[in-house]
């Protein structure tokens, strides 16, 4: 187990959903439930996975989570994109939001990947 707090993915991933709450309350109201509620959820997912993965007993389940938690950020992704090109938001309001996806999925990569390192090498002691 891990503890979630300490992790700089999930911390970031933290900061990605209240940068993404902030961003789409700027929807129109008649979006509320169609993506405005979509983009709320993969981006809460990104975090939940990651907290979820943490608290599991091997690293293969973490890993599980954690491979759940990027394709969440890739929705996420393309819902922004959406968004932007329906013109609901403004491109320049995401940038920075689009950027801290790349960021946290290129840290989830390289964190699923050290996770299964150290578990190959465990299994050969």
């Amino acid at each position: 187990m891990h503890k979630v707090q300490d992790l700089k993915i999930w911390q970031k991933s933290i900061e990605l959903a209240k940068q993404v709450y902030t961003v789409v309350a700027d929807l129109p109201a008649d979006e509320r439930f169609g993506l405005t509620s979509q983009i709320k959820r993969a981006a809460v997912s990104i975090a939940s996975n990651i907290a979820e993965g943490a608290g599991r007993n091997s690293n293969k389940e973490f890993r599980y989570f954690l491979g759940i938690a990027n394709g969440s950020s890739y929705e996420l992704h393309t819902q922004l994109i959406l968004a932007s090109e329906l013109e609901l938001i403004e491109k320049s309001k995401i940038d920075v939001i689009l950027n801290l996806i790349t960021e946290i999925q290129k840290m989830n990569y390289s964190f699923q990947k050290s996770i299964g390192e150290v578990s190959i090498l465990n299994t050969n002691i």
